[in-house]
């Protein structure tokens, strides 16, 4: 098959199928806007390609053979597809899409990216769908290869390299807790920090030590993390809840009237959060439209 594909010139289907429309040299030829003896020529390459005289002469012009009749339909849409393979990418209509993708994201990416956005994407593409998966940093990577997710929305300091890359937005953490907490007034001193009972989010699940911690230790102090948990959202119940108090970042907490945020007493490095997509959808009209959504607000 391989040997006959790179014997086969393009151009000799374009003008098979010509011939077999029209069934006439001559016509096409100003069809295709080629000298006569050219296409005679092409015609002759043809019948030795396909080992058939395909075009017989008739009472009436010429006629096709068995074998040129059995290439008709398959030739049109063989060339068809080839047409389709090379024309210029179609712009993307979102009124009229009917596009799904899928988002991987943690639920601090699905409040401040997803969410901000879904308005004006289900309003400028209704007919589109959005799924949003949790976030697995260590699968990332290969199921963006496989094609099992669109984009993900992850902090940079964990950037994939094998994949392109957009900022979004500096984020910088605040003490955080609910809005009446007695001793959320001011901003405490770095003793009354440490005396508060804290929560903490552990995407790796159990753990009870963070970025703030290791920025206490290098002063030579130490807090009190009395729950850990996975999620931002599982975190705010528990401080609406509770007395506790935790490491938060300021747009979850800026967004939430039912929280209170001061400054801590100590710096605590914050994160850039990134999109991250394979190199298979970087030129698809379709994604550079939900990226732009995504990243403008």
């Amino acid at each position: 098959m391989d040997n006959i594909l790179r014997r086969i010139d393009l151009n000799l289907l374009v003008t098979l199928q010509a011939l077999l429309e029209e069934q006439n040299v001559t016509r096409a030829a100003e069809r295709l806007h080629l000298a006569q003896p050219t296409v005679s020529i092409q015609l002759a390459r043809l019948r030795g390609l396909f080992d058939d005289p395909l075009l017989l002469p008739g009472s009436r012009g010429m006629r096709c053979t068995a074998r040129a009749e059995a290439l008709r339909e398959p030739l049109a849409e063989a060339l068809d597809a080839i047409r389709r393979t090379v024309a210029p990418v179609q712009s993307f209509d979102p009124a009229s899409a009917q596009q799904t993708w899928r988002i991987m994201a943690s639920d601090f990416g699905e409040s401040t990216v997803v969410l901000p956005a879904l308005p004006g994407i289900r309003d400028a593409a209704p007919g589109t769908r959005l799924a949003v998966v949790s976030l697995a940093p260590a699968q990332m990577v290969a199921q963006a290869e496989r094609g099992e997710i669109d984009l993900a929305i992850h902090i940079a300091s964990e950037a994939p390299p094998s994949l392109h890359q957009r900022p979004l937005f500096q984020e910088r953490y605040v003490l955080a807790g609910r809005r009446d907490h007695p001793k959320l007034k001011r901003r405490p001193t770095l003793k009354q920090f440490c005396a508060l009972q804290h929560a903490i989010v552990s995407p790796d699940g159990g753990g009870f030590h963070g970025n703030t911690d290791s920025a206490l230790a290098h002063v030579g102090a130490r807090r009190e993390v009395v729950l850990s948990v996975p999620h931002f959202l599982f975190l705010r119940s528990a401080l609406l809840r509770t007395d506790l108090v935790a490491m938060m970042p300021s747009r979850f907490v800026e967004a939430d009237p039912a929280l209170k945020a001061v400054e801590a007493p100590i710096n605590v490095p914050g994160f850039e959060m990134m999109l991250f997509w394979h190199e298979r959808v970087h030129r698809d009209p379709a994604h550079r439209w939900l990226r732009e959504r995504l990243a403008a607000l």
